[in-house]
């Protein structure tokens, strides 16, 4: 197809829909509210391809060039809604998403939760003999007590540091 990139990044993106916005002088429009409004729209929209359809074997082999071509219609007009809020907002999503994937390697570990779909609730609820905790990470790693979700960017920033010196991953 004429005009598509290869690779392109979140960064490409972000600035790709903010020259879009103010070519056409949207920038007024697209308040956090408007923007996540908007985005659940299209969300909407994505999940009503799959709606009674019941379970959709991967890569789509039952499916229509023209159905498939719908689908990434419908995920990039909720990407595209996802990048812009997070740029109004102030948001790197690229470093938000890395981070919780740190985050979550702490949650979900591979030896609690291989084969699992349990919520990290329930996996660290049945490791922890002693019972305690908020319901978060149990048997916390920091001296603290930092232990759930509700600690917010104090557990991330911990969980980072904790990966950083643990597993090696570059600060």
């Amino acid at each position: 197809m004429a005009g598509v990139e290869v690779g392109v990044s979140l960064e490409d993106l972000k600035k790709k829909m903010a020259d879009f916005a103010k070519e056409r002088d949207w920038d007024q429009f697209h308040s956090p509210r408007n923007l996540l409004l908007a985005l659940v729209g299209e969300v909407g929209e994505l999940s009503e391809i799959f709606q009674w359809r019941g379970e959709v074997a991967r890569g789509l082999p039952d499916w229509k060039d023209e159905e498939k071509e719908h689908l990434g219609e419908e995920l990039s007009d909720v990407l595209l809604y996802l990048v812009r809020l997070s740029d109004v907002c102030g948001v790197d999503l690229g470093k938000a998403a890395m981070r919780k994937l740190e985050v979550n390697a702490i949650k979900y570990p591979v030896k609690l939760c291989k084969g699992s779909s349990k919520k990290h609730t329930q996996i660290n609820a049945g490791n922890n003999a002693g019972g305690g905790g908020g319901g978060g990470i149990t048997g916390s790693i920091y001296s603290d007590g930092c232990t759930n979700s509700s600690d917010g960017d104090l557990m991330v920033l911990r969980s980072c540091a904790f990966l950083t010196r643990v597993v090696g991953l570059p600060s």
